[in-house]
């Protein structure tokens, strides 16, 4: 207990799992409170170690203001940074409709954005495309079925967005009665 450490644990309802008792948001302040421990000796080592963790809420990105559009694009451009793809670029995911098309997949959950980004990039290697594109993330299924160890009851398996309907592709104007002698 002589040196200072930081120490990042991240988890869904830590308040309420017992881990550290259950904390309230101060209304005035908006820092989570922890309320005093209750007599007796187990609870006292309780109440220590609730003193020394400061509990921060992160919820999903937003998308409706333009410092939470940045946000979420300065998030995706770190995320950019650590992707390995031989076709990958920079821009990739922060560039034209990427970026909405992104948010409108994960909702801004951080998590969902992971999973889709890891399958994304398995795709692009496995097809040779090396390269994350909307089309190609248009493939992609967010699964969350294969987290055994999550309980959906305690939030930690998120509600998936809907994928989006596959656009028609449109049929080729029918050019038999075109003049190409009239061109020249």
């Amino acid at each position: 207990m002589s040196f200072n450490a930081t120490v990042i644990l991240i988890g869904v309802d830590i308040p309420g799992s017992g881990l550290l008792r259950e904390g309230r948001p101060d209304p005035r302040t908006g820092q989570w409170t922890l309320p005093g421990a209750r007599r007796g000796r187990s609870d006292q080592a309780a109440t220590q170690t609730e003193r020394r963790f400061d509990l921060v809420d992160l919820d999903p990105f937003a998308y409706d203001t333009p410092k939470e559009i940045n946000a979420w694009i300065e998030h995706l451009a770190g995320t950019e940074e650590q992707l390995r793809l031989l076709g990958a670029r920079d821009g990739m995911l922060t560039d034209g409709d990427m970026p909405e098309y992104l948010f409108r997949r994960t909702g801004g959950i951080v998590g969902l954005l992971r999973r889709l980004v890891q399958d994304g990039c398995t795709r692009a290697m496995e097809t040779g495309q090396e390269e994350l594109t909307i089309p190609l993330l248009d493939e992609i299924t967010i699964n969350l079925g294969n987290l055994l160890d999550r309980d959906p009851q305690a939030g930690e398996v998120p509600a998936v967005p809907a994928k989006p309907a596959p656009k028609r592709r449109q049929k080729p104007r029918n050019t038999v009665f075109d003049n190409k002698a009239a061109g020249k």
